[in-house]
């Protein structure tokens, strides 16, 4: 294909997949879902008659863009409201996702004569939630849950695949030889864990310190940054054997709830990059799976499908959150928001890449389940809420409060002689509630970043709450303090500056 071509076709894809989300609202159906269907009417068998068969390509594209969508995901988890879902957020992460892949796969085992082993991996594949699709539905803006609901299916949504992961590598090897030492099992899941909560920390940790110490240049060059050190942290730490799906969303979790350069722009743009890689990952998906193959599994599909929404995933969600402090009521709600989603579909490539006899079989049966979740599960978010009484209304924003502009604002000169001449903003160590909001230079003003250097002679306009003004007075006399004196002596807060609009205008 040419490239002139093969750009045509990319922009289109994208462009109908941004369409396909607007319409997802009007028809009420979460936008993955048409995301996958663009994919198979472009793919062999549908009107673009793209033949795309390449299930490693498929596989990695999907790594990719999970990993980058862990990532952003964590960047935009509030810690501070996810911790007092920890416990039950992990049990659903983990025992929760061992009953689901458990139940399914005696389900398959048991009535549509699959093997045993081979049950248990389809059961696998199927037993996360997935991240993408519950991200977008949990933060679209007509789902809003009662209580501490939506963050646990946040961090259950964020940390399941994980064990998802090691479940399907472990039962893919068994399948393709049967007799193989447990013991290397439980090391090969222990290690996934310790390596990818140390990688993702110490990453994380590194990431912080690069993005408030390194002063690049261009601002423009932050965003590649943080793309790099979160590509970085997935591929560092699945190379020494762990996992790279936990390593990515708690480095983008610690990033998200410590304060860096260009922290609102960054998260923006991770946002878009998440959702460009959730387009991308739904599309070459789509283009994988054959329709009509997809039909002759219709059928097993469908119970395969309602097994698992009707039994298998409330069953764990209640036996996983058995101790925990939520009413039933909200169980049953966690146990129908398991959205399956691409995630399913990229473990579902490991058997096809493996060579296993019913491969196929299975990626069909997985995409037809997560297809039937998502039309299913989706639209009835809503109305499952109501009934069970656990929608909370939805969250108005205060009115922007009344600042009194003639005590808020303040100018200050910095002389030659200042400790903060030379110094980028960043570092000069302003308190919270004290922002500088523009900058005067050589007759010139301009609004700074954290990067800004400050220049002798800068005449920096400071803005601070009205309760805040001693503390305002006290910044613009730091400011103000010789290099030598603010480091020898002790200080002591000056008067307060005389308001900027009861003096002379710069």
């Amino acid at each position: 294909m040419a490239v002139e071509l093969l750009l045509l076709v990319v922009a289109a894809l994208l462009l109908l997949s941004i369409l396909a989300s607007k319409a997802a609202g009007w028809l009420g159906v979460p936008s993955l879902l048409l995301f996958l269907l663009l994919g198979m009417l472009a793919g062999s068998e549908g009107i673009g008659g793209i033949a795309f068969d390449d299930a490693g390509l498929a596989q990695a594209i999907g790594v990719i863009s999970l990993a980058l969508i862990l990532f952003a995901g964590g960047l935009e988890t509030d810690w501070n409201v996810v911790k007092p879902t920890l416990r039950s957020g992990l049990s659903l992460a983990t025992l929760g996702v061992v009953i689901t892949a458990v139940l399914v796969g005696f389900f398959a085992h048991a009535f549509l004569n699959f093997g045993l082993l081979e049950g248990l991996l389809l059961g696998a594949i199927l037993s996360s939630t997935d991240a993408a699709a519950v991200f977008a539905v949990l933060r679209g803006r007509s789902v809003h849950l009662r209580g501490k609901l939506e963050p646990l299916l946040e961090l259950e949504a964020g940390s399941n695949d994980p064990m998802a992961v090691f479940l399907t590598i472990a039962l893919t090897s068994l399948v393709a030889q049967p007799v193989q030492p447990l013991l290397s099992l439980v090391i090969f899941f222990f290690q996934q864990l310790i390596l990818g909560v140390a990688g993702g920390s110490l990453i994380g940790l590194l990431s912080l310190w690069l993005l408030n110490r390194l002063r690049l240049e261009y601002d423009g060059l932050y965003p590649v940054l943080t793309l790099a050190l979160a590509l970085l942290t997935y591929g560092v730490t699945a190379t020494l054997g762990g996992s790279g799906f936990l390593a990515v969303y708690l480095a983008g979790l610690l990033l998200g709830n410590r304060d860096f350069i260009h922290k609102k722009s960054l998260t923006r743009f991770h946002d878009g990059v998440a959702w460009l890689m959730q387009i991308s990952m739904f599309l070459s998906l789509g283009l994988l799976v054959t329709p009509s193959r997809l039909i002759a599994m219709a059928g097993m599909g469908l119970i395969i499908a309602l097994f698992l929404m009707l039994v298998a995933r409330p069953f764990s969600a209640l036996a996983a959150l058995l101790f925990s402090r939520f009413s039933l009521r909200e169980r049953l709600m966690v146990g129908w928001v398991g959205l399956r989603g691409a995630a399913p579909i990229v473990l579902a490539t490991f058997p096809l890449l493996a060579g296993l006899p019913k491969a196929e079989m299975l990626f069909n049966l997985v995409f037809f389940a997560v297809l039937a979740s998502v039309l299913l599960q989706g639209p009835t978010i809503i109305p499952i809420a109501r009934a069970l009484g656990v929608e909370a209304p939805p969250t108005r924003r205060p009115p922007a409060p009344e600042i009194p502009l003639k005590e808020a604002l303040v100018e200050v000169i910095l002389p030659p002689d200042s400790a903060a001449v030379g110094r980028q903003l960043l570092d000069v160590g302003l308190p919270s509630g004290v922002l500088v909001v523009l900058i005067g230079r050589d007759g010139q003003t301009f609004v700074p970043s954290g990067s800004t250097t400050l220049a002798a002679r800068d005449k920096l306009l400071l803005i601070s709450a009205s309760e805040d003004r001693q503390r305002l007075a006290q910044v613009c006399a730091m400011l103000t303090l010789p290099a030598q004196t603010q480091s020898d002596e002790p200080y002591q807060p000056q008067p307060a500056p005389e308001p900027i609009s009861e003096r002379e205008p710069a």
